[in-house]
C-alpha cells in the first residue's frame, strides 16, 4: 500500500467517527437548546437563520472532535513507534 493510501486511510479513520459524533452530539444539544438563544448579546444580536446555527455548529463540533481525534492518532503512532 502506497503512503497516498495509508494517508487517506488515516485521514479517513478520524474525519468518519467525528462525522458521526458530531451529528450526535448537535442532536443532544439542539434537543434541549433553542438555537435562537445562541444569537449573540441583546445589544448586538447575530441574525443567522436556525438552519445557519445549526450548520455552523455543526462544523464547529465537527472540527473540534476532529482535532482531538487527529491528536489521539498522532499520540498512538508515536507510542507504537517507540515499542518497535
Amino acid at each position: 500500500m502506497g503512503v497516498a493510501m495509508r494517508r487517506i486511510i488515516r485521514a479517513l479513520s478520524v474525519l468518519w467517527p467525528s462525522f458521526i459524533t458530531a451529528g450526535v452530539l448537535e442532536m443532544l444539544v439542539f434537543a434541549v437548546v433553542d438555537p435562537q438563544t445562541l444569537m449573540g448579546s441583546p445589544e448586538d444580536p447575530v441574525h443567522l437563520s436556525r438552519q445557519a446555527v445549526y450548520t455552523v455548529t455543526f462544523f464547529v463540533f465537527w472540527g473540534v472532535i476532529s482535532i482531538g481525534g487527529w491528536i489521539t492518532a498522532i499520540l498512538a503512532q508515536e507510542a507504537y513507534r517507540s515499542r518497535e
